[in-house]
């Protein structure tokens, strides 16, 4: 029964609405969250319900994947880090709340030192232990090839490596070219364009998060939230023929997921005014156009008057205006992905006359 329960709240739907919802609480409770005793709760709780799946057969054989297993640790190393970068940004809040300094800022950690022989000593231990780990890997576990390529047999379910697997998540509630030109595209201009857009000083070498907020709760929901969630759906919960499996349900290949996606226009024309689409291709996807216009010039200039006007004056029109960009881009992921899974809708826009679907 268990089993069960998580198999069904496994679904990208549910899983995905409990993250937002532990994350919005996380980024809320941050008394909470950024404490030991939640960070050692959290990791014996995790450790538990870990060992307890592990014991699954068919839980473990996925996991045991030797394309897997680096994932698992990486997925360990990511929300590890994240945890203690939260603690330690919590314990200097208390402290600047408190007229201190924050730990950076105490004489004992602004004392210098020669890079030669700290640094390089440090780095030295670090590649020995990496290049020993390596070799036991290699001794242990065995590369994941294949058979030579055949042009007339691919593997099902056929996946892009782990850092990849989000953006082909993506192509199931995008067309190609978004899934893998467009928001890519956004994703690297953001990562360049921080340091552009940030200007705020405060937090520079030193760990806070009342003083930052909003750029921490944006970047770790893009991250964590939009990219480390998809690359797990991908890993672990698709199977054959891309189709969604539970992480205790048999990867059968027969199983069939009927799927009946409808584009906006035909849900409006067909569905809503019952007659034929219309021929005009703008006329057939006036109302996407719409909606689309709607999203990307109304809803900046209304959040804006309501909540950014002090925000627009701080950082000038040209970083706003590109924050406001991004942050469009960003959560078009989860929109798009809410109105699949509540409306099977495939495409807001449906242009393939020029390719243009969104």
């Amino acid at each position: 029964m268990l089993k069960a329960a998580i198999n069904f709240l496994s679904f990208p739907l549910y899983s995905f609405s409990l993250f937002i919802v532990l994350f919005v609480l996380a980024m809320k409770r941050m008394d909470i969250v950024g404490t030991k005793k939640f960070g050692l709760g959290l990791l014996i709780g995790t450790l538990v319900i870990f060992f307890w799946m592990v014991s699954d057969p068919i839980f473990f054989s996925i996991i045991s994947l030797p394309d897997n297993i680096p994932i698992i640790i990486l997925n360990a190393l990511v929300f590890w880090s994240t945890w203690y970068a939260l603690y330690k940004g919590h314990q200097n809040d208390l402290r600047i709340e408190a007229g201190e300094p924050p730990i950076e800022g105490t004489p004992e950690n602004r004392e210098k030192v020669w890079a030669w022989p700290n640094l390089v000593y440090t780095e030295l231990f670090c590649i020995i232990a990496c290049t020993i780990f390596l070799t036991v890997w290699a001794i242990f576990f065995k590369a994941p090839l294949e058979e030579p390529a055949n042009p007339t047999w691919a593997p099902n379910p056929a996946k892009a490596p782990w850092y990849f697997l989000g953006l082909q998540e993506m192509l199931v509630y995008f067309d190609p070219w978004m899934a893998g030109v467009v928001l890519p595209g956004i994703i690297v201009v953001g990562l360049i364009a921080i340091p552009f857009i940030d200007v705020n000083p405060k937090g520079n070498g030193y760990y806070t998060f009342k003083e930052r907020k909003f750029a921490i709760a944006s970047f770790l929901f893009g991250w964590l939230a939009l990219w480390v969630y998809l690359i797990q759906v991908g890993t672990f919960l698709r199977g054959p023929n891309w189709t969604f499996y539970g992480p205790f349900e048999f990867w059968d290949f027969h199983k069939v997921v009927a799927e009946n996606n409808v584009n906006l226009s035909e849900y409006f024309w067909i569905k809503g005014l019952n007659m034929g689409l219309p021929k005009n291709i703008f006329i057939r996807e006036i109302v996407g156009i719409i909606l689309t216009a709607a999203y990307c010039i109304v809803l900046p200039i209304w959040a804006t008057k309501k909540w950014g006007m002090d925000l627009l004056a701080r950082m000038g029109a040209p970083r706003y205006y590109l924050l406001v960009f991004l942050i469009l881009g960003m959560m078009s992921l989860p929109l798009k992905m809410y109105l699949r899974w509540f409306f099977v809708l495939k495409y807001i826009v449906a242009m393939p006359e020029f390719e243009l679907n969104l």
